[in-house]
């Protein structure tokens, strides 16, 4: 008769394995801010959360965010010529919570969506926003990286506490600086 045994894991799967878990616990305990990222595209108005938007350059002026995939929101923001990324502030919750998940009200009446000269759609009470335009993509892992110039800074629509994501959660910065 033979005893079943279980098959000895492959060590370089468990390294692996405990790189990505220590990776995501080190990147879940580290505050990001928050940003809206929308676009107009010919099958309409898109737009989603991001916690990854970094400035890149300063001349000429470029930023970067990542997507996961490049299908829905993710693939009109990739198929769109340019995009507005807006910095968010507290206020925000609601909206950066409806951009988060899919399926929610987007572009409501209610959360005081404006159109630019240019087509994109605009929340004018954005702590900033960055006009851009997307001049590449470039694959990373199971995400898409994205950089982008900035063609135009819109003056603050308020001066309100940042938006920030930790830990799975939405809070806000204090204006309380330690030095």
């Amino acid at each position: 008769m033979t005893i079943p045994t279980t098959p000895s894991a492959d060590p370089d799967a468990l390294a692996r394995a405990a790189t990505v878990d220590g990776f995501k616990t080190a990147f879940r305990d580290h505050p990001a801010g928050v940003a809206l990222i929308s676009a107009s595209t010919d099958r309409g108005d898109v737009g989603l959360t991001a916690s990854s938007v970094a400035s890149v350059a300063v001349d000429p002026p470029m930023l970067s965010f990542s997507v996961t995939r490049a299908t829905g929101s993710a693939g009109g923001l990739l198929s769109a010529g340019t995009v507005v990324v807006h910095l968010l502030a507290d206020h925000h919750l609601e909206v950066a919570k409806a951009f988060a998940k899919t399926g929610e009200p987007r572009f409501t009446p209610e959360q005081h969506w404006e159109r630019l000269a240019t087509g994109e759609p605009y929340l004018p009470s954005a702590r900033a926003a960055l006009r851009c335009r997307i001049v590449q993509t470039v694959p990373a892992g199971s995400s898409m990286l994205v950089i982008a110039e900035v063609l135009e800074v819109i003056p603050p629509g308020t001066d309100a506490p940042a938006l920030v994501y930790q830990n799975r959660n939405f809070h806000r910065v204090e204006s309380d600086p330690l030095g």
